[in-house]
């Protein structure tokens, strides 16, 4: 640095014009001019609807919750709806010579449904649903009482009620035969007691099919109570006893409110089925044992009469909803909310 050069002048500290020092590797080439984009096919006619399609789901909410259960309506539709309305309309139809239906609208078929013989497998089934309904609950209760109650070994056993669910229901009623018959478990076990000295007579009887029931829906009966009852708060009991209440009033007026709506769920569970069963009565209950389920199966597969097996059904699946409906409006009715 020269002395006639001021200390902070740009040359001293490389600006000014001193030269630029060129990029390594000699100097860069130019860069090439953009290519034009080739232009994009015009929107075909899948592409357009698309896209109204996605744009009217984004701007309705309506439109994008019936896009959310439109598969499984579909669904419904074509599988569940449209057969039950071919069976409807079937119902009002003339047997075949040969099975099957003929164009001609009747109302015969239901009209001799209102025959005794059919009204008494009616009364039947009903009296045996609800009496499968009513031991599963008391069976059940405390069953679920136990599991809402069981601490660390809740999950344990709530595992060992499930289990039954995992096998098929006719092997579930094939054990019961084994169980009942007169070379089975029981019997066996109690003529080695000496209980006993011929074998009793189980299997074939009203025992046997209400036992069948119980046992094949009793599941369904403990899960929902379980669940109200694992909600129930223990400080509402802790309040009872503090108030003197004894523990039938804690149960009756705290525990037993608290879980109604466990025990209307467990107790539809429970008897719609039951009212629709065929296979219990079939292997537990013998020819002597029918129930509607049985009635229905034998006009569509060894009596080929179609129309009046379709009308059968649906005298049982309009008593069933109507139950159902009188049901809802009496919990709707309730003070509270009832059921």
């Amino acid at each position: 640095m020269s002395a006639a050069e001021p200390v902070g002048s740009e040359a001293s500290w490389g600006g000014g014009s001193a030269p630029a020092t060129p990029p390594p590797g000699g100097p860069r080439a130019p860069l090439d001019p953009p290519r034009a984009r080739a232009p994009r096919p015009p929107p075909t006619l899948f592409m357009r609807a698309r896209r109204r399609v996605f744009k009217a789901l984004a701007t309705r909410a309506s439109a994008a919750g019936w896009a959310q259960i439109g598969p499984a309506l579909t669904f419904l539709t074509v599988f569940f709806l449209v057969p039950l309305a071919m069976m409807f309309g079937a119902s009002f139809m003339d047997r075949g010579t040969y099975g099957g239906i003929e164009w001609a609208f009747t109302l015969a078929h239901y009209q001799r449904f209102m025959d005794p013989l059919y009204l008494t497998i009616l009364a039947r089934t009903v009296a045996w649903s609800v009496g499968a309904t009513l031991f599963c609950l008391l069976v059940g209760y405390p069953v679920a009482w136990a599991l809402a109650n069981a601490g660390r070994w809740k999950n344990v056993l709530v595992f060992f009620v499930i289990v039954p669910l995992w096998t098929s229901f006719l092997v579930r009623t094939f054990a019961m035969i084994f169980l009942m018959r007169d070379s089975g478990l029981i019997n066996t076990a109690l003529l080695a007691m000496g209980l006993i000295d011929e074998p009793l007579e189980l299997l074939y009887t009203p025992g046997a099919v209400m036992a069948g029931l119980v046992y094949g829906f009793l599941p369904f009966m403990v899960l929902p109570i379980y669940t109200s009852l694992e909600k129930l708060d223990p400080t509402l009991l802790e309040a009872a006893e503090v108030l003197g209440a004894r523990p039938a009033a804690r149960f009756w007026r705290v525990i037993w409110p608290l879980s109604l709506p466990g025990v209307a769920a467990g107790s539809l569970l429970t008897f719609i089925p039951a009212l629709g069963s065929y296979l219990t009565s079939d292997l537990l209950g013998g020819a002597k044992q029918m129930m509607i389920g049985n009635l229905v199966q034998n006009q569509f597969t060894t009596a080929r009469n179609w129309p009046f097996g379709a009308a059968a059904s649906f005298v049982v699946m309009s008593g069933v909803l109507v139950a159902v409906t009188l049901y809802l409006r009496m919990r709707d009715r309730a003070p509270g909310g009832g059921l």
